[in-house]
């Protein structure tokens, strides 16, 4: 069953962000706004096929994410006919392949974006993948397909840490892609066109080109000329870039015509974000009066710390002790817009331990200023979110 056909629209998603969305993060989200479709953080094809063991956390979900689709990158078509496999082996919604993040250490391997300018092989890796895809459903064991018994184990046993030995049904998984306008400049339709001829089921598209890496403001005038190029084709496209409320993402629906919208770095410390997307689509459908959606500001700040403290013992738990140190940057992104946020935020990139970040967080609220009102700052904390490398 291809999901994406069932999802309401507009469709309003979680974008994948490297080093920021995994699956504590995720399972955050989901439980505060669930949205219509989220996505892991990339992973390398090699690591999913060879690589060590602790490359595949990022492969790890729980099933309130779903619809959740597994995004891969790289650039060696034989390396995506076997990772589409354990793709549909895990238990995945779909499979995205990145063709987006413009990371250096990414891109100039011919990775990510740098798959723009070789078309041919970015077309190549799609048609693999679904021959990955198409194999495995017709029963094809990972086996047979040129996994070794101890990495189909280590799948295995990621599957049962989430509860679910196997897959009941072997049915063919959609296949997505991430993308972006161009390489040095934009080239959105004709790069869109050589996607469309292996008919991706949908199609994401940030609004810049890999030389603006996240500087200026992205382009929506070129997602809806993509938008106009794919309809009636049975593919999707979702715009992607600069969101920071429901009310942008409703607005650039309704001005680009796109299918939905996926939302990055406008999450970052406000995991409730997707609570009010009935009311966007509302927005976009013109059955409701624009309104203002869920904003920081009206999340109080008991419950801020409350959603904080309960990520920060998540991830302990799924990650352990030593890998704290990653939840720092989600702990100052939390303690941004109220009064003397700055002060808490310079005290959350030295945390080490649960305990101790309560212990902070006590503090902080017998603290006289505390008792004023949350007020949301749309400016706090941008360099912060800025950092943050969406792929």
């Amino acid at each position: 069953m291809n999901f994406w056909q069932h999802l309401p629209r507009p469709i309003i998603g979680l974008s994948p962000m490297d080093g920021v969305t995994d699956a504590c993060f995720r399972s955050v989200i989901a439980r505060q706004g669930r949205p219509d479709v989220t996505f892991t953080e990339f992973t390398h094809v090699h690591d999913v096929c060879r690589g060590p063991e602790v490359h595949l956390e990022t492969l790890l979900y729980s099933e309130i994410e779903r619809p959740i689709v597994a995004q891969l990158y790289g650039n060696d078509p034989d390396l995506f006919y076997l990772a589409a496999q354990a793709v549909c082996e895990l238990g995945f919604d779909g499979l995205d392949i990145n063709m987006g993040c413009p990371s250096k250490s990414v891109s100039s391997s011919g990775s990510g974006a740098g798959l723009i300018r070789t078309p041919e092989l970015a077309r190549r890796i799609m048609q693999a993948a679904k021959r990955g895809i198409t194999d495995w459903a017709a029963g094809q064991t990972l086996e047979q397909a040129g996994f070794k018994s101890a990495r189909v184990e280590i799948f295995e046993r990621m599957n049962r840490q989430r509860g679910s030995a196997t897959v009941s049904q072997r049915e063919l998984l959609p296949l997505s892609v991430k993308t972006r306008l161009g390489y040095e400049s934009v080239m959105v339709e004709e790069w869109i066109e050589q996607l469309m001829l292996e008919q991706p089921t949908a199609i994401s598209l940030h609004g810049r080109t890999l030389k603006q890496m996240y500087r200026g403001s992205a382009d929506w005038s070129a997602i809806a000329r993509a938008a106009e190029l794919v309809k009636g084709t049975g593919t999707l496209l979702l715009g992607n870039g600069d969101i920071q409320s429901l009310d942008d993402l409703s607005a650039r629906v309704r001005e680009t015509g796109v299918d939905g919208a996926l939302v990055g770095r406008g999450v970052l410390g406000a995991p409730w974000f997707f609570r009010a997307k009935e009311l966007a689509r509302g927005q976009v459908g013109g059955g409701i009066a624009p309104e203002p959606g869920v904003h920081p500001s009206d999340v109080s700040l008991h419950e801020r710390f409350s959603v904080l403290l309960d990520h920060a013992k998540q991830f302990a738990e799924l990650f352990g002790q030593k890998q704290f140190y990653r939840m720092r940057k989600h702990l100052g992104w939390y303690c941004k817009g109220f009064p003397h946020a700055a002060s808490l935020r310079a005290q959350m990139v030295r945390v080490s331990s649960v305990e101790e970040l309560q212990s902070i967080l006590d503090s902080f609220q017998t603290r006289p200023q505390t008792t004023v009102e949350l007020h949301y700052d749309e400016a706090a904390d941008e360099a912060s979110m800025l950092a943050s490398r969406c792929s």
